[in-house]
């Protein structure tokens, strides 16, 4: 139990966007997708394109991507993805119905529009997309034209999300980017004249040298086009990334960085914008009155990806091509995609015990309010939540979570509870006629801990895989491993 001492915390140890990480995993042999597309059935489940083509490589950037590929290269992978495709839709479950595709990299609008309009078709022709399917995509300012846009709307995309990152041109060219400040407004501009049903900004923010006056400036212009969401990002450098090869490995620092997260979800809440994660503020608007309320079951839905750097979760079975730092040994993976046969054969990720499971259930609603539902947990597992996880009502003690929803501010509602409006999830479940009275929910001080308190739930098996592969690919104290190790 806590005892009310205080003990030094670096509040940025890792962004928990899923759980395990794909440095626990680990090569698979003897498994095959077709045994666990039984977890696609019915509505609910989500389905990824990864393209990993980017026009530059950004100084802080660790995902699966590469910049400079030739056409030849483009062509041959989008070819591998049409065959995977054919192959996974004879092993999907006739009831699957995806709810939602999303395209990621990389850069997907660096594709030409005749590429984009082939993918979209393909897709749409050969998996089973749902009629009110989200249509998700991710661009950036350079390859943000008016002619992409419009083709965009006309290709029904939904949601499209832009990775500005700053509006300040000397914070642009630190990080990396490519694009100017006027690059940056004009991409919003369009993207917000074309009437998508959601438009998102990403920003970053704890540069050495940014100041909350600069990050505000760059967020006061966000707020004038009104986008529904705004996401702001902590930076990470991590191992591999060019910022360390060019000695920037040590700039995080935490206190400033902190420092810059209070200013800036605090400009966007005085705008209208209401904090549902530690990144994610949305809009209140006529279409979302009420961000932050509606209780969904994420945990447990299936994903199904294709291409290559993007991660299957398929009930225990997670899966992706291996976790790959360096541009020669992502484009090594690249080409190899492009020459393979065989879509089916798992044969990288990690199979999940139920008590990970657990874990990922919990950490994946945790961190985003309205929080985690006793109930629901008990549903999907026949455990009682409190006692799977003691240490929720140590941080409790702490003030990190509270029992019933927070609002806007992190303040509890009447008798600790408000309002919850549940969507049916894959499950199908739902909660007592909308309402939920048995929530664990982040405070606004848990909020602002989410990089600190979801490492904190990683499993002390996933926690050695993790450091071990660290260890392995010379990772250094600075980062990751240096964070959980003293967790």
């Amino acid at each position: 139990m806590f005892t009310g001492e205080e003990t030094p915390m670096n509040r940025y140890v890792q962004y928990m966007y899923s759980y395990p990480h794909k440095t626990a995993y680990r090569p698979l042999q003897h498994v095959n997708l077709g045994d666990y597309m039984g977890n696609l059935e019915g509505e609910g489940h989500s389905l990824y394109l990864h393209l990993p083509f980017c026009e530059s490589k950004c100084g802080y950037c660790n995902l699966f991507s590469v910049a400079g590929c030739d056409q030849a290269l483009v062509e041959e992978y989008l070819e591998a993805v049409r065959r995977q495709v054919l192959q996974y839709r004879e092993v999907l479950p006739g009831s699957t119905v995806f709810g939602d595709f999303t395209i990621g990299g990389g850069t997907p609008l660096l594709l030409s529009e005749g590429q984009l309009d082939w993918v979209f078709q393909m897709v749409r022709s050969m998996l089973p997309l749902g009629k009110e399917a989200q249509v998700v995509i991710e661009t950036a300012p350079r390859q943000t034209c008016r002619e992409k846009v419009a083709l965009l709307k006309k290709l029904g995309v939904t949601r499209v999300s832009l990775g500005i990152q700053s509006f300040a041109g000397e914070e642009l060219a630190w990080l990396g980017r490519r694009h100017d400040p006027a690059q940056a407004r004009r991409a919003a501009g369009l993207l917000m004249e074309a009437g998508f049903a959601c438009v998102n900004f990403d920003f970053i923010y704890g540069l050495p040298g940014q100041t909350a006056g600069s990050l505000l400036e760059s967020l006061e212009t966000a707020v004038a086009y009104a986008p529904e969401e705004i996401f702001l990002y902590p930076l990470y450098i991590k191992h591999g990334v060019r910022m360390e090869q060019e000695g920037k490995g040590n700039v995080l620092d935490p206190e400033h960085t902190y420092a810059l997260y209070r200013a800036g979800s605090a400009c966007l809440k005085e705008n209208g914008y209401v904090q549902v994660s530690m990144r994610r503020f949305q809009r209140r608007s006529a279409r979302n009155p009420r961000p932050g309320t509606v209780l969904c079951e994420c945990g447990l839905s299936g994903a199904l990806s294709l291409g290559c750097g993007g991660r299957s979760y398929l009930g225990p079975l997670h899966t992706c091509t291996p976790y790959r730092i360096t541009r020669r040994e992502a484009l090594e993976e690249i080409r190899q995609f492009g020459r393979r046969e065989d879509f089916l054969a798992a044969t990288h990720g990690i199979l999940l015990s139920e008590e990970e499971m657990r874990r990922r259930y919990v950490i994946r609603h945790l961190l985003i309010r309205p929080g985690i539902s006793k109930e629901a947990y008990r549903k999907a597992f026949g455990r009682e939540l409190a006692e799977d996880f003691p240490v929720l009502g140590e941080w409790m003690e702490r003030g990190w979570i509270a029992e019933g929803n927070q609002d806007a501010e992190g303040n509890r509602g009447a008798e600790g509870n408000q309002d919850v409006e549940e969507n049916r999830g894959a499950e199908g479940n739902r909660g007592r006629e909308g309402k939920e009275a048995s929530l664990y929910s982040l405070t606004k001080e848990g909020l602002g801990l989410s990089d600190y308190i979801g490492p904190m739930l990683i499993s002390e098996d996933i926690r050695d895989r993790m450091l071990e592969w660290e260890r392995e690919h010379g990772q250094k104290d600075h980062t990751l491993q240096g964070g959980l190790e003293k967790l």
